[in-house]
């Protein structure tokens, strides 16, 4: 079953591109990182997907329906946004009482176990809690919908290095128990490593690369040697990033097939250095004179 499918997906305002030409096809049941710089797209892929907002160009089907399109497929879906939403003057419990009124399948147990394991005073107003508070009151309302699908727009990006750590342990907590399909915006790679099985990683509006972490990270390797040019590598490999110096050139590659040149040292990436290579392609893309330096 695929969780998200979009084609050739656009974006526009006015004439500027927010997300082009984006095709995916995320399967379900994975927790899925969506990473890439302050601007790449990310929210708005998300936006689209739970209908906040609508295409410029192309398709995108969520659960094998239209985002936002009537109460059904709204239910099915739960969102938190990089903020975090909550309403400064509702108490805790006001939260859970509108939630339980606006959300057909809303589950009050699940809901109020989550509170009381918190220690959150169902009394105390949203406009006092933490910023962590705030973020596991809104994971909270998101859980409790019993969504099939949880959309989570950099909901960590504020939060100190504890609350981080026990917002995921949350959030994983419920996606092991419930098999509930995840996807995640981040720009923190350590966190996405932590907790992702599926990776896309987004810049410049456009999806640079996609696919199961376990694939990817199969796939992708460091490779240092003698000093040469791209087209003296072994068949099947390409390149995703390379530098030099005098002696010696690096490169990273993607390669279907294992690298076997005795004249190159081989390694593994770790997922932040293969997001890396591709942000620094990216980049380069866009600069040529910093291709041109390398």
């Amino acid at each position: 079953m695929t969780v998200l499918r979009a084609e050739n997906l656009t974006k526009r305002y006015g004439r500027r591109e927010a997300l082009a030409d984006c095709t995916l096809d995320v399967p379900a049941g994975r927790v899925v990182g969506l990473v890439g710089p302050n601007g790449a797209g990310k929210t708005t892929l998300l936006q689209l997907a739970v209908g906040m907002l609508t295409p410029t160009a192309g398709t995108i089907t969520v659960l094998g329906g239209r985002p936002g399109a009537g109460p059904d497929q709204l239910a099915k879906v739960g969102f938190v946004a990089q903020d975090a939403a909550t309403y400064a003057n509702l108490t805790v419990a006001d939260h859970l009482r509108f939630g339980a009124r606006t959300n057909p399948r809303w589950d009050q147990a699940v809901a109020g176990e989550r509170i009381a394991a918190l220690g959150l005073d169902p009394r105390q107003k949203a406009g006092r809690l933490s910023g962590g508070q705030r973020a596991q009151l809104a994971l909270t309302m998101a859980i409790a919908k019993r969504p099939e699908l949880l959309v989570l727009d950099e909901p960590v990006a504020s939060l100190d290095p504890i609350a981080r750590r026990e917002f995921l342990r949350a959030l994983m907590a419920h996606t092991a128990e419930h098999r509930t399909s995840v996807i995640l915006s981040s720009h923190l790679v350590s966190d996405l490593e932590r907790v992702c099985d599926h990776l896309i990683v987004l810049t410049a509006s456009r999806v640079r690369v996609a696919g199961d972490v376990d694939e990817l990270m199969g796939t992708h390797y460091r490779l240092t040697g003698a000093r040469r040019d791209a087209a003296d590598l072994p068949a099947g490999a390409e390149v995703i990033e390379h530098s030099a110096t005098g002696r010696q050139s690096t490169f990273v590659v993607r390669s279907v097939v294992p690298i076997d040149d005795p004249s190159l040292t081989v390694e593994q990436l770790t997922l932040e250095e293969l997001v890396l290579a591709y942000l620094s392609r990216s980049v380069a893309a866009h600069r040529p004179e910093l291709e041109a330096a390398r």
